[in-house]
């Protein structure tokens, strides 16, 4: 399995796909949602695409896809694995391909065996004539090193023969279909169609991932339901060009949060603009949270935290929240190996007796400290009962130290669960 999941809460009903495997990992067929990213540097530079890539994979990304956009990009794939392992960094790779994929794989058998997965996008994998013998090409490649594909179909790079085609069948019915319908239409016929064909080529269906991006929240929500309701191949989920910020979060969040509550998607990438200088981490983390909020999955222990007012106008609980949280995540990939089931445990930071105690006892281990006017002391929680009561000018330093020994005690075993008794 790529991680644990939550059994009793989720969607009543997950769409039945066909499993995909793609190195270790394995999207669809009923595993959990698989969380992917993808980088944003140079291929060429080996040294700094490693790099990132490891940095992707220890915030959780179990996919990370790189852009093979030239024969220096190729030529360095194999390097950038050979880098990784060297790291102890297992993460399969995925390369994305447009307009000359055909050309670069053909001509670097080594960076078409060094990838896990190739990305295929068939509104620029040749025009008119040269297009099924160039998709042809990077099919039959898939199959002899035994690499699936995914069939990527984007509204900014749809193929414009069948749009056209599709627009001008439409404008001859007695009743045309507003063109947004038919570009939705068209996009799933481009991936459906693509699909078949790679089938017919001998790709197996446990090798083809789809899928059909759009920048627009209601647009991906319709074309996904149409593409879900084509067949059983697994599906990859996103909003493309989400946007930055804010603005990104929100949106990802409220197209695939409706899909994956009606069972739609098998794996996730939130594209997220990195603002100038920022974490690309980021849009794993996103990701992680739309699926753990939702039940589906569980990465690292959410910790709950009030939103502040006027009872609060001290910031301790927003430093110890923050502090806790950042800590719980550095923390996260040595408890995973150390700590089995961790990812599952709530931690409570609140700011003042209102919901403070309420809150702390929900969850497995909480604080609740004082909030304006109230007694400079913050009563700790533990699995539903008051335990003790920190004062003075170190609660942080205690809580932290607290929670550390909670999950050394309950999750921990040998010495680790020895050493915090």
């Amino acid at each position: 399995m790529n991680g644990s999941s939550n059994a009793n809460s989720g969607p009543a009903t997950r769409r039945q796909s066909v499993g995909v495997r793609i190195g270790h990992v394995v999207v669809g067929g009923g595993a959990p949602i698989v969380v992917q990213s993808m980088t944003n540097t140079d291929t060429a530079d080996a040294a700094g695409t490693a790099d990132q890539v490891a940095a992707l994979a220890r915030a959780g990304s179990e996919l990370v896809r790189v852009t093979v956009d030239r024969a220096e990009a190729a030529a360095a794939v194999p390097h950038i694995r050979d880098r990784l392992d060297k790291m102890g960094v297992n993460v399969p790779l995925v390369g994305d391909f447009h307009y000359i994929g055909h050309k670069l794989l053909s001509e670097h058998p080594a960076c078409a065996e060094a990838l896990a997965k190739y990305r295929i996008n068939p509104g620029n994998v040749g025009h008119r004539e040269k297009r099924d013998t160039q998709f042809a090409t990077m099919v039959e490649i898939a199959a002899k090193y035994d690499r699936p594909v995914r069939i990527g179909v984007n509204w900014g790079s749809l193929d414009q023969d069948l749009a056209v085609r599709m627009m001008d069948e439409n404008a001859k019915l007695t009743a045309p279909r507003p063109a947004e319908e038919v570009t939705q239409a068209a996009l799933i016929r481009s991936a459906v169609g693509s699909a078949e064909r790679a089938e017919e080529l001998g790709l197996g269906r446990d090798k083809i991932i789809l899928s059909c991006k759009v920048s627009e929240v209601q647009s991906l929500i319709s074309v996904y339901r149409g593409l879900a309701a084509e067949g059983d191949y697994a599906l990859h989920l996103g909003l493309t060009e989400a946007g930055m910020g804010s603005k990104g979060i929100v949106a990802s969040t409220a197209a695939l949060a409706v899909l994956l509550q009606e069972g739609i998607g098998d794996t996730i990438r939130i594209s997220l603009t990195p603002e100038p200088g920022g974490d690309r981490t980021r849009e794993v983390v996103v990701a992680q949270e739309i699926l753990q909020t939702m039940g589906l999955r569980a990465f690292v222990p959410l910790v709950t935290a009030c939103p502040g007012c006027g009872r609060t106008t001290s910031t301790v609980f927003q430093e110890l929240a923050d502090r806790i949280q950042s800590f719980i995540r550095a923390e996260m990939p040595a408890w995973k190996e150390k700590y089995p089931g961790v990812e599952d445990m709530n931690v409570a930071v609140m700011g003042c007796i209102v919901n403070g105690p309420g809150e702390s006892k929900h969850a497995d281990i909480g604080i609740s400290l004082p909030g304006t006017g109230e007694q400079p002391a913050a009563p700790v929680f533990i699995d539903g009962e008051k335990k003790m009561t920190l004062r003075g000018a170190n609660i942080a330093d205690e809580f932290q130290q607290i929670v550390e020994d909670y999950i050394a005690r309950r999750y921990g075993s040998g010495d680790g669960a020895e050493a915090a008794e």
